[in-house]
């Protein structure tokens, strides 16, 4: 395991190496290496004045956010970051769960945090501790949205974030990225992590409060901007983002020709999206993780490369695919779940289905998610689905086949201008790519795309399936030439 105080060390011995080097900028300004440690201390100090112990970091993207939680990290106190893109009643969930004594940021949200028996300080929002049985040694407690619109909280440790950072350090040291860019929000914990990876490795990170990415939807001009500004040597993506860097490439914007490490992760990438960024000369990197692992479990790399897996472990981690093809993952793990008693296996299914050929991982897709088609194959869905959304005319699909002789979509075009026979290509180049019993047969368009507003979306981008399947069944019945219910 790693202390935290290698990071502290880190820091200090830039400070006297590169203090002139830029360590965190945004548009209000920039902070350099040889400010960076005495700035960490005097927050950390503020926090430990205050009488702080669970602090929730409710900032805006920006160096700001990325001080404070390096000041609570210092501290030794425990970080609750809030996604920009929860609800308020999962930040009230959140706050109420966690035991959250201090908020910084959320300065629109008085009435709100008043209701909570918060006050204003000279330092954030604060109240009386209030006692949670949050697991010891806790740092961070990541709060993951998944099906539910209740978030769940996930206790992480120090030295377990550290671990991951300083694998993703040496994954990518081959091509040495001293410029990185932040473009997902850092309550996210895969580019707050990948934040620490950078400081870890001295280099400079620009943090623009604006990337492209608003809440589910991104725009290909901005994102393009912000590249080009920051001309960054490595960054994060979800696959929702390389698909709109892929989608203004294609309409002709130029690329930065700075980029030396791409990684993509928080979602299964079609093949076919990976050869187009390959064909553009993009350095995109597969990976794969969970809040409980801490993050990065999983990770292709330079000269350790291959498009279809997710890439091999990470020094920190042992991984193997169980009988019913589960993914298990040893060496990395958090500490507990928030309100529930403390982890004690050694080993974490993740619930995800997957398998191992020659040390490199493929997902398959969520284990809760298969479904058995009436012919008795399995099927993954997300698997089908990112074959179909790796086509520019595809902003969102479902498939469902389970009981069903032929699988059907449901789906939302990128554009309201779309043409059939767009779909129909989109569709074909999947099929042409996948074996007969994974293919599409009969299809049809949504109503209006899959949001969290209209409850077919989660907070966090995932479609809920059960009730997108159940708000479409009748539609769905209709394209059956049989009498076959769903």
């Amino acid at each position: 395991m790693i202390a935290p105080e290698t990071l502290w060390h880190s820091l200090d011995r830039f400070a006297t190496q590169r203090p002139s080097k830029l360590a965190l900028s945004d548009e209000q300004g920039s902070i350099s290496y040889g400010e960076l440690p005495a700035e960490i201390d005097r927050r950390a100090e503020r926090l430990r004045a205050m009488g702080s112990r669970c602090i929730a970091l409710a900032l805006p993207n920006g160096r700001d956010w990325l001080l404070w939680d390096l000041a609570i990290l210092k501290a030794g106190l425990t970080c609750v970051p809030i996604a920009p893109f929860f609800t308020r009643q999962q930040r009230e969930h959140l706050l109420r769960s966690a035991g959250v004594d201090t908020v910084l940021g959320m300065a629109d949200a008085a009435a709100e945090l008043l209701d909570q028996g918060f006050a204003c300080t000279s330092l954030g929002w604060q109240r009386a501790p209030i006692s949670v049985g949050i697991p010891a040694g806790t740092a961070k407690i990541t709060f993951t949205s998944g099906t539910t619109g209740t978030p769940k909280g996930v206790c992480l440790s120090a030295e377990a974030m550290l671990q991951v950072a300083d694998s993703l350090r040496d994954a990518c040291s081959a091509v040495d990225p001293q410029q990185h860019l932040i473009l997902l929000p850092l309550a996210v914990l895969l580019d707050n992590l990948g934040a620490i990876t950078a400081l870890l490795n001295g280099a400079s990170i620009s943090v623009p409060t604006d990337s492209g990415l608003q809440g589910a939807q991104v725009n290909p001009t901005r994102l393009l901007t912000v590249l080009n500004q920051s001309q960054p040597h490595s960054l994060i993506l979800v696959p929702q983002l390389l698909q709109g860097l892929l989608q203004a490439a294609d309409a002709g914007a130029p690329l930065p020709r700075s980029l030396r490490f791409i990684a993509v992760g928080g979602g299964r990438v079609a093949p076919a999206l990976l050869e187009r960024a390959a064909k553009l000369g993009l350095p995109v990197f597969e990976g794969y993780g969970l809040s409980e692992c801490a993050s990065v479990v999983c990770l292709n790399r330079p000269g350790h490369n291959r498009p279809g897996t997710v890439g091999q472990p990470l020094p920190h981690v042992q991984i193997r695919v169980a009988d019913d093809g589960e993914i298990m993952v040893r060496g990395a793990r958090a500490l507990g779940y928030l309100g529930e008693p403390p982890l004690t296996v050694d080993e974490w299914p993740t619930g995800d289905i997957g398998k191992l050929e020659d040390g490199y991982l493929s997902i398959l897709g969520r284990k809760k998610n298969q479904f058995i088609t009436a012919y008795g194959r399995n099927v993954n869905p997300e698997w089908v689905e990112a074959e179909i959304a790796a086509h520019p005319a595809i902003a969102q699909v479902l498939v469902y086949g389970e009981a069903l002789p032929v699988n059907v979509a449901l789906i939302v075009p990128r554009s309201p201008a779309f043409r059939v026979t767009d779909i129909e290509d989109a569709i074909a180049e999947a099929n042409s790519r996948l074996p007969d019993y994974a293919r599409i047969g009969p299809w049809l368009t949504a109503r209006e795309p899959f949001t969290p507003d209209n409850g077919l979306l989660t907070s966090n981008g995932r479609l809920r399936r059960e009730q997108i399947i159940e708000h479409y069944r009748a539609a769905l019945l209709g394209l059956l030439t049989e009498d076959i219910a769903l």
